[in-house]
């Protein structure tokens, strides 16, 4: 205990020694008898000092003092979430190199469609290559240069998004009975502007094509376009666009534009071999309930993967608090 404590033991008087063996007499005073006794209080003093400030150079600190490692799990996580998020920084990145690509292609930064960029829907593309970017890349960073603010960052704006999916999946659950009107809205919406936006006229061919439907609602609901509508010249009106064609090629090679002119004079039934009858709204509910296991499976494993993620930034934050905590006594 003493080796520990670093004190010396207090000599009592009539425990020393006597430096002189022929004085046997303990009232007179020995020769160094003085000097020692004048000494050795402000030795004491000094050691005691010197102990009481805890010197980081001393062995018995050494041996008392408490350490923190990493373990080999803190170590596996930080450089899994590093290696994640740079995956994802790259993935954003490319996002957002293929929307601005997109805009030049489109000519859309020109003085004259620079009003109508807010409308365009490369635009969310440009929005989610940027947020991913920025927030995988502050995961990444701070999970290499262990940085703590980087990390509280990455891991509140985790949670922000894991609980906006969530309120927006209880949203639309709630709404279900809704949306469906939602959807006729905006393909009516997309039909009208259907030669003027390049944007929309790709999705909606997109639609068409692959779920094989023509309209919102049926093929005469192309009506709504001015250049398809009856009333107008040319050779579009009366009918509906090539991607509404059963088989547009013709059994050929050239991909015939004008397959679908004057479809909307036909009846049902003669047009059934030229085009499509079903209206798309049809087609998306019938293509969702076909895919309902599939689609619940992709919205679970993306919500457990964010979460997974913010529980690893949270055990790998706590544990550089504690390191940089235990650096600093």
């Amino acid at each position: 205990m003493r080796r520990y404590l670093g004190i010396k033991r207090i000599l009592l008087p009539w425990l020393r020694k006597d430096s002189v063996h022929n004085e046997s007499s303990p009232l007179i005073p020995k020769a160094g008898s003085t000097k020692e006794d004048a000494e050795e209080p402000g030795q004491l003093t000094s050691e005691t000092g010197t102990n009481s400030e805890w010197d980081h150079n001393n062995p018995v600190f050494a041996k008392v003092q408490p350490h923190y490692h990493y373990s080999l799990m803190d170590y596996f996580l930080k450089y899994f979430l590093f290696l994640c998020n740079l995956v994802f920084t790259f993935l954003g990145l490319l996002v957002f190199g293929l929307a601005i690509w997109g805009f030049i292609s489109k000519e859309s930064f020109a003085r004259e469609k620079i009003s109508s960029i807010g409308t365009d829907p490369m635009l969310i593309l440009v929005m989610l290559g940027f947020v991913l970017t920025v927030l995988c890349l502050s995961g990444c960073v701070g999970a290499l240069r262990e940085n703590c603010c980087l990390l509280k960052l990455f891991s509140i704006t985790v949670l922000a998004l894991i609980t906006a999916q969530v309120l927006a999946a209880i949203v639309a659950y709630s709404l279900q009975d809704q949306i469906g009107g939602y959807l006729r809205s905006g393909m009516l919406a997309a039909m009208v502007h259907y030669q003027d936006d390049l944007d929309l006229r790709f999705i909606t061919d997109e639609i068409q094509s692959n779920l094989q439907c023509c309209g919102a609602d049926n093929y005469r609901d192309w009506e709504i376009n001015i250049y398809y509508n009856c009333s107008a010249p040319g050779v579009l009106a009366c009918g509906v666009p090539a991607t509404c064609c059963v088989d547009p090629l013709e059994s050929g090679t050239v991909w015939n534009s004008q397959c679908g002119a004057g479809a909307q004079l036909l009846d049902e039934f003669t047009a059934q071999g030229v085009i499509f009858l079903g209206g798309c709204l049809g087609g998306i509910s019938h293509w969702i309930e076909q895919h309902e296991s599939l689609i619940v499976t992709v919205a679970v494993v993306v919500l457990g993967v964010q979460i997974l993620t913010l529980l690893i930034t949270t055990r790998l934050l706590g544990s550089i608090q504690r390191h940089k905590a235990y650096i600093q006594v």
